[in-house]
């Protein structure tokens, strides 16, 4: 990675819930509730964390939540906050026209919804991010195009379709813009990818849904969203082993509390770890 430091700031792009099973796989729910009660649909609490950065020449966002285009049905299914990534830039004092490159891990709806959005219900969805290119794996955007998925309703053309002309495919590791790493985190989906940058304390990732939310930190506890379980299991290993031995902090893309971690194994279980609250960029929405 260049010698870039990055100022960033967490953008909260709006909450919503999902069934707490599946959100869990086969850890049982006498043990999940204990760590994320669920409401009377048997729903938990998420947010749609993304990240702005800025090294004084470029804007990067990191991640886009799930957009402004669903219609009152949906947004009652998900109970879907009244809020997208839209307001969390305006209300951060930024324009969307200033970002010049969007970074998503995968193109699942509640990742890749802001990348298009709409003026009124609707309405044809059009690129959020006017001067922005657009960079993901390429096997992530091929699948996400064939609709390859355990799930029949999280690749939605809506979000990808006008941005078509705007996207870089990458292909493994890369740097795909100097001072931002790609690293390649499969198992939720086959392509998708972390996102790593340097800010002045350390190294930042971006994990993706290898480990939505802090709640998953256990091997085990893996979303029945996952195409690959186990291929998740050891990549969400081989992630927070290589956070604890060399000080990576974690932006966690669902965390609804404090989303910013550090890794430490734990004291007295080798192959466990725990997850420290680390203090968030001052200036975050």
């Amino acid at each position: 990675m260049s010698g870039c430091v990055w100022q960033w700031r967490l953008l909260r792009a709006g909450s919503f819930r999902l069934d707490g099973g599946t959100m869990f796989g086969i850890i049982p729910r006498v043990l999940w509730q204990k760590l994320m009660p669920p409401d009377d649909l048997n729903r938990i609490t998420l947010q749609t964390n993304c990240l702005l950065l800025d090294d004084g020449r470029r804007t990067v966002l990191i991640e886009t939540g799930y957009g402004n285009k669903f219609d009152a049905k949906n947004r009652d299914i998900f109970a879907l906050e009244d809020r997208w990534i839209g307001r969390a830039l305006e209300d951060a004092g930024v324009d969307r026209c200033e970002i010049d490159a969007v970074v998503v891990t995968h193109l699942h709806f509640d990742h890749a919804g802001g990348l298009t959005f709409v003026d009124a219900p609707g309405a044809t969805p059009r690129p959020t991010f006017p001067n922005a290119r657009v960079y993901v794996q390429k096997t992530e955007w091929e699948d996400a195009l064939a609709n390859k998925s355990t799930m029949t309703r999280t690749y939605l053309r809506d979000n990808l379709d006008s941005i078509a002309d705007r996207v870089v495919l990458l292909e493994g590791e890369c740097e795909a813009l100097p001072g931002i790493r790609t690293m390649l985190t499969p198992g939720h989906t086959w392509g998708q990818q972390g996102v790593l940058f340097q800010d002045r304390e350390g190294v930042v990732v971006f994990p993706g849904d290898v480990m939505p939310t802090a709640s998953h930190v256990g091997s085990l506890y893996n979303m029945a969203y996952d195409v690959l379980p186990y291929e998740n299991i050891l990549t969400k290993r081989r992630l927070l082993k290589r956070c604890a031995a060399e000080g990576w902090r974690l932006a966690i893309d669902h965390e609804a509390g404090c989303a910013v971690r550090r890794v430490r194994v734990h004291p007295d279980r080798g192959d466990q770890f725990d997850l420290i609250e680390a203090q968030a960029p001052a200036g975050n929405t």
